[in-house]
Order: C-alpha cells, then sequence, then structure tokens
C-alpha cells in the first residue's frame, strides 16, 4: 500500500533547520578554504583538455576536511625524477553558501555546482587541490534534502597555469613555482617597469607567420643595476600569432618591450636562460652552472659527439 499520506519525510522548515545546522558545523569544525574556479583558453576537443588554462578568481569559504588522519591517496613516492606527491583529500561544502558566495548569481560563473578541474587553495598547508569528482548526493536524501557537497580532490600538479586571483598569498606562491626568465633591459629615467605589469614584445613575422607574433608575460620582480640597466624577472610568459613553435623574448636594440600599463618601451640588452651563469646566481634552486664546471672535466663537450667513440669522425 503507498506510505501514510499525513507523514511527509520534505517538510520545508525541518530541512532548512537540518541545513542551518550543517552550514553551523562546517563553520565551527571547518577550515577557510579558497576556491578557484578554471577558465578554458584553448582547450583541446580531440583530448579534452586546456593546457593552457588559466585562474583569474578566488573565493573564500568554509569546508569541512573529512580525512581526519591526514591526506589520502599513495603519499610521497620517490621516482627516478624525484620526489612525488600524490596527496589526496575530501573537502564538505554547504550547497547553500555555495550559491551565495561562489555561486552563478554572484560573479561570472556559468555552472550552477563546483566543477571538475577547479581548484581548492588550503592556506592550512599552502596547497593547491584539483578537484577530480563532486558527489551532490551524499548523505542521500536526508530529509528529501541535499545540503552538501562533497568535492574528491588530489594535489594539483602545476604545469605553467596563469594564476592571478588578486589574492596575494596565492599569487605569490604561484609565481615561486612558476617558470621564469630573467631579461637585462635599458632603461632610463622615464622609461621604466613596474613590479605586476604585463610586458609585450612584437617580433618580426617568419615563415609567413600572420598575424605578427607576439610574446608577453608579467613582471614578478625588479632589480635596478643602475641608472641605464636593470634585470627583470618575468613569469606567466606566453606566445600568440605563433604558427606552433616555441618563441621567447629575444635581445634587440629596434624590437622593443612595451609595458601595458605604464606604456612605456625598452630595449633587451640580454637574456638569461638555464645555461647561464648568472641564472645561477639568481635562483638558489638551481645549480646549472656548478653542474656545468664538473661536467668540464669529465666530458669534452668540443667533440660533435662527447658520449661517443673518440675515434669517430663526423
Amino acid at each position: 500500500m503507498p506510505r501514510n499520506v499525513y507523514f511527509s519525510q520534505a517538510v520545508r522548515s525541518e530541512q532548512n533547520l537540518y541545513e542551518d545546522l550543517v552550514i553551523e558545523s562546517l563553520k565551527i569544525f571547518g577550515q577557510d578554504v579558497y576556491y578557484i574556479p578554471r577558465t578554458l583558453v584553448s582547450r583541446d576537443d580531440i583530448l579534452n583538455e586546456d593546457p593552457a588554462s588559466s585562474f583569474d578568481d578566488a573565493y573564500l569559504i568554509e569546508a569541512y576536511i573529512e580525512n581526519q588522519d591526514g591526506f589520502e591517496g599513495a603519499g610521497d613516492l620517490y621516482q627516478k625524477f624525484g620526489l612525488e606527491i600524490r596527496d589526496e583529500a575530501n573537502f564538505i561544502i554547504s550547497k547553500r553558501q555555495w550559491e551565495r558566495l561562489i555561486g552563478l548569481y554572484n560573479n561570472n560563473l556559468t555552472s550552477v555546482k563546483p566543477k571538475e578541474g577547479d581548484l581548492i587553495f588550503l592556506p592550512l598547508s599552502n596547497s593547491f587541490f584539483e578537484i577530480t569528482f563532486v558527489e551532490h548526493e551524499q548523505p542521500f536524501y536526508q530529509l528529501s534534502n541535499l545540503p552538501v557537497y562533497k568535492l574528491t580532490c588530489s594535489l594539483f600538479e602545476y604545469s605553467e597555469e596563469q594564476i592571478d586571483t588578486g589574492v596575494s598569498d596565492i599569487d605569490n606562491l604561484a609565481a615561486l613555482n612558476a617558470y621564469q626568465t630573467t631579461l637585462r633591459v635599458s632603461v632610463t629615467a622615464d622609461a621604466h617597469f613596474t613590479k605586476g605589469e604585463v610586458i609585450s614584445q612584437t617580433l618580426v613575422a617568419e615563415d609567413g607567420d600572420t598575424p605578427a607574433i607576439i610574446v608577453s608575460g608579467t613582471i614578478s620582480s625588479i632589480d635596478k643595476l643602475s641608472t641605464t640597466s636593470a634585470d627583470i624577472t618575468v613569469i606567466n610568459i606566453g606566445v600568440t600569432g605563433s604558427s606552433g613553435e616555441m618563441r621567447e623574448f629575444t635581445t634587440s636594440n629596434t624590437l622593443g618591450v612595451v609595458g601595458a600599463e605604464s606604456n612605456n618601451t625598452c630595449f633587451i640588452i640580454n637574456t638569461y636562460d638555464i645555461a647561464d651563469e648568472q641564472s645561477f646566481t639568481l635562483d638558489n634552486a638551481a645549480r646549472n652552472y656548478e653542474f656545468e664546471i664538473e661536467a668540464d672535466g669529465i666530458l669534452d663537450f668540443t667533440e660533435t659527439n662527447p658520449f661517443g667513440d673518440p675515434s669517430e669522425t663526423y
């Protein structure tokens, strides 16, 4: 027979009370985290991925970490390329709070719920977690209601995505781990750049490249050497107009570097890459110059093939 019509599990007042208790529990036992939505820049419809994703906003929300004994996952693994950390975590957030603080009606998001690929920044451990699955039916319809989202996340593997959220703790952490290149530029009293400014250089089109190739990046630090020169560190380097090959900033007396905000133009005197001595002195984590000195006593790089038979000729 059908269930008793005089009893209902979908009383709105009881659902609201239950949801209020859930939100209060999250505020008491949860952690403040930042929800960082992903913006697709150039999606590959064949592989269904976007290696050029950017993260431009961050929203503070309370979340409960379901893992009580620490992060889950495979943990810390030592691979042939170094230490690999495969931490995972489950975050519980309120559906009502997400809609109020982050959702569709408060910003430019096009989704009505959290999406896979978005990030969770946990200030407690200074870690970025990528959402791999969003579960919206757990707990399963208590009082015929679904008050929370359960976000299954894994530690985010940074691969040069542009992160510019406006939150200093997040942006500074991303800048420290981003690919950096150092440019020595000519400056004058009236023509110089500022930290955080976007700069660009228009290169000469080659092999029929159209439109013109533009290399751009963001200045993360400035070291003024004298009244005529300065070293600038550039991150978030991108190329537009290229036919596919990698392009970088080029030393030139005619192709200037233009600042987007200051509209000033400077010329690159020198560039430092991973093989230069200057790169070693600027980066405390780099030992390339030290390795080069040691390798000079073992391998003869004047040969065409330093790893082959010295008797062979090419």
